[in-house]
């Protein structure tokens, strides 16, 4: 599937299967300003937290494809499920046949390189979409990097829907949150380190806060992720030299634009002007 863009510069692309990815591209803006982002949400298709993993697997690789068809040359997956179910496959078996030059890279390896050096006692718990935490992707991780490490996890199916649906301020909110939280520190009740292993859940940081203890850490991905591509261009610069800079960021969405201009504020610190595509 190489297209004709050859080896010209283009974008990074961005995936997610809906909003909460802008969470990390708000940190990429940031931390590199002079770069090229394309930012796709499968938001006609959300949420993947709770499909299989064959139909996260093609959604995924479809979005994938098409942000290469762009012209990207590396892919974020700033999707938890995704990186959890589909980014090992499309590592392994895809992208020799698209193109062995490309590279698309995840979100849940970053912060479980770190997760067991934040830890001052070996106790830490995940919070994830039920389809991250049934893959046991950051178990398997973690224990891999700290294999002395105790990990607790729990699916939170409740919140993704809660801030999408703009309901972070209501009492549904501070009750899933806490009975999910409850949950997790009733399997582990020393958890000193957290994980938010969803991009959709920084947005519910100020409940969160509310309801653990005031002595546990929680690990944020933006700022990880952000600072592991820094990492990773330095180590790749055959990789750097592909990516365009012009400091432009452009939006597509599978769903309504409109939809997704309006309900990006939450997520992101400037307005978005997207357009639709289909796949």
């Amino acid at each position: 599937m190489k297209n004709n863009v050859g080896h010209i510069p283009g974008p990074i692309g961005v995936f997610d299967s809906g909003y909460g990815g802008l969470t990390v591209l708000n940190e990429f803006l940031k931390d590199y300003p002079d770069y090229d982002f394309i930012y796709l949400g499968d938001n006609a298709r959300t949420p993947y937290g709770t499909r299989s993993y064959d139909t996260v697997y093609h959604y995924t690789l479809e979005n994938v494809k098409r942000l290469f068809d762009m012209g990207a040359h590396l892919v974020i997956l700033a999707c938890n499920t995704a990186s959890a179910k589909a980014l090992r496959t499309i590592q392994q078996r895809d992208l020799p046949a698209i193109d062995k030059d490309r590279r698309v890279l995840g979100v849940v390896r970053p912060s479980t390189e770190i997760a067991g050096k934040i830890t001052r006692n070996g106790h830490i718990g995940i919070l994830g979409t039920t389809g991250t935490i049934l893959s046991g992707s950051y178990m398997i991780e973690i224990q891999k990097f700290f294999p002395g490490v105790l990990v607790s996890q729990q699916a939170c199916p409740m919140w993704v829907p809660i801030v999408e649906n703009g309901e972070i301020d209501t009492p549904g909110a501070e009750f899933f949150v806490k009975r999910d939280l409850d949950l997790l520190f009733q399997q582990d009740p020393e958890i000193d380190t957290l994980i938010l292993g969803c991009t959709h859940y920084p947005l519910l940081m100020p409940v969160i806060e509310k309801y653990i203890p005031s002595n546990v850490k929680i690990m944020s991905q933006g700022e990880i992720v952000s600072s592991s591509l820094k990492k990773y261009l330095e180590r790749h610069a055959e990789m750097d030299e592909k990516c365009s800079k012009n400091g432009v960021c452009s939006f597509f969405t599978t769903g309504d634009n409109h939809v997704f201009d309006q309900a990006s504020r939450a997520f992101l610190d400037q307005p978005v002007k997207s357009q639709k595509i289909e796949l």
